[in-house]
């Protein structure tokens, strides 16, 4: 009988990961459209760390970005060659191995049937199956968070001190990946001190020394980096930070309520990051996640007072976590609720629904009268979310023309414009566009990247002479000129 129930939990978790690799796989080449020019930079700076061999631990253009996702893209160039694809392909396979992730780690902390339906509503989440097809490297940090945290638990309940140092590397490497990530080391503390006071165990002290040893040399080269490079550790964040704001306090509170409201109320207006104002998760979904969290508050209070103190770790760990992860976003004012920044957040919030949703599915079962009409029904509830799903993302916000716009398709199809020209005419592309200067200070703005990227795939190089509105004079113009303006404006 064991082996029947484990069979049947291996086959239904191969449906999930077969759903999700179809929400991230399908129509890859064409959906989203364009290529918008935070991914080009990744794409070009991938082939210039192939080209010279300078595989950097951090790339300070563009407000500065992470180096992990540049190499991932490397390696992809390498086997596939250099595409928008094959950019999307490294974030869509990292996006597929973070459902898997997810459905180990609440298994972990669980059973296998809250992991089931919590790496369920993944697979099929607007919010996470966009961010899987686009290339952004905050894509990373679900991934690494799911499986650092999913051997630390293993290694707390094994001892195994593999478990420990596999999730070191792990929790060493989202360093790498999105500033974001930096806060979840406000969960560290409560993790390791409260699962060795539950334990006193010498063998956990020991795991515990090999999992911060691990984390703490997998980071270190980039934290000798900003120590270095005071100015890259906080560039990005300065800006749009709460703490630049006349009154703080009002700022953080009004971003904090605006946060919490976007998985229920109104999300990311951003048709790039969004369906966009629609609540980050769907109504049914949004539901669930509602009552795992009260269920979740709950059962820490219920174990306080029988002294579980493990069950009361569980859940503490899991509400911090939410917070901590939220805090990314919370802490900014620009273009909130920002679901981008708060994109390590999402793992915890389907655990939260797949408790809910189990929680709910066993007070249903303990009261029908008939068991398999409730069965049938479950399972047409989760039917309609893959068909509403795909109807949400595929059709609704795929053939939305504000997507088109969202993503800066015009670059793109410049890039594309440029390579069908034959190689005796003159390209000029002027670039009439705003954005930050590549290279800083004095370089072409990032809308610039798009093009130059398209025109590498298949050249190389940029056959293009790439022109500030200011530089209009170096134009030699003949018979076999062309100038293209990357904004088309009306005169």
């Amino acid at each position: 009988m064991a082996g029947i129930l484990r069979n049947k939990s291996i086959l239904l978790l191969l449906l999930v990961l077969a759903i999700a690799s179809f929400f991230r796989l399908w129509q890859l080449d064409s959906i989203p459209p364009g290529l918008y020019p935070d991914v080009a930079i990744n794409g070009n700076d991938a082939l210039d760390s192939i080209k010279t061999g300078d595989f950097k631990l951090f790339y300070p253009e563009n407000n500065g970005r992470e180096g992990l996702m540049m190499w991932l893209i490397a390696f992809s160039f390498s086997i596939f060659g250099a595409s928008v694809w094959s950019i999307k392909i490294v974030a869509a396979l990292i996006g597929i191995s973070t459902v898997l992730g997810l459905y180990l780690l609440t298994k972990e902390l669980f059973n296998k049937n809250v992991a089931l339906l919590s790496s369920f509503f993944l697979a099929v989440s607007f919010w996470h199956v966009n961010f899987s097809r686009i290339g952004f490297r905050a894509i990373l940090v679900p991934f690494v968070l799911v499986f650092a945290f999913y051997f630390l638990f293993k290694g707390f309940r094994t001892k195994s001190f593999l478990n420990f140092l596999i999730s070191g590397l792990f929790f060493g490497l989202g360093f790498y990946t999105y500033i974001s990530y930096r806060l979840i080391v406000l969960l560290l503390p409560l993790i390791l001190i409260c699962w060795w006071y539950l334990r006193k165990d010498k063998k956990l002290l020991i795991g515990t020394a090999v999992f911060l040893l691990t984390a703490f040399l997998v980071a270190l080269p980039l934290g000798i980096y900003f120590l270095y490079h005071p100015q890259d550790f906080i560039a990005r964040a300065t800006g749009v930070s709460v703490f630049s704001q006349p009154n703080m306090i009002l700022a953080f509170g009004k971003s904090l309520i605006i946060h919490l409201g976007m998985f229920n109320i109104f999300g990311d207006s951003n048709w790039r990051h969004n369906f966009s104002g629609d609540p980050m998760l769907p109504w049914s979904v949004g539901i669930l996640f509602l009552a795992g969290i009260f269920l979740s508050i709950k059962e820490g209070i219920s174990s306080i007072r029988k002294k579980e103190h493990a069950r009361f770790m569980l859940h503490i760990f899991l509400l911090s976590w939410f917070f901590a992860m939220l805090l990314p976003g919370v802490l900014t004012y620009e273009g909130i609720p920002h679901s981008l920044r708060a994109i390590g957040v999402i793992p915890v919030v389907y655990v939260f629904a797949g408790f809910g949703g189990w929680k709910v599915y066993e007070f249903l079962a303990q009261n029908a009268k008939r068991k398999k009409l409730l069965t049938f029904a479950s399972f047409f509830f989760l039917f309609a979310m893959v068909l509403a799903s795909f109807n949400q993302y595929f059709v609704k916000w795929a053939r939305n023309l504000n997507v088109q716009g969202a993503f800066t398709t015009n670059f793109a199809d410049i890039g594309y414009f440029l390579n069908s020209l034959p190689e005796n005419i003159q390209k000029y592309v002027v670039v009439n566009e705003g954005g930050v200067p590549v290279p800083f200070p004095n370089g072409l703005p990032m809308p610039s990247q798009t093009p130059i990227f398209i025109e590498r795939t298949k050249y190389g190089e940029p056959r293009a002479i790439y022109l500030l509105p200011e530089d209009l004079n170096k134009i030699r113009k003949d018979e076999n000129t062309i100038i293209i303006f990357l904004k088309n404006e009306k005169r």
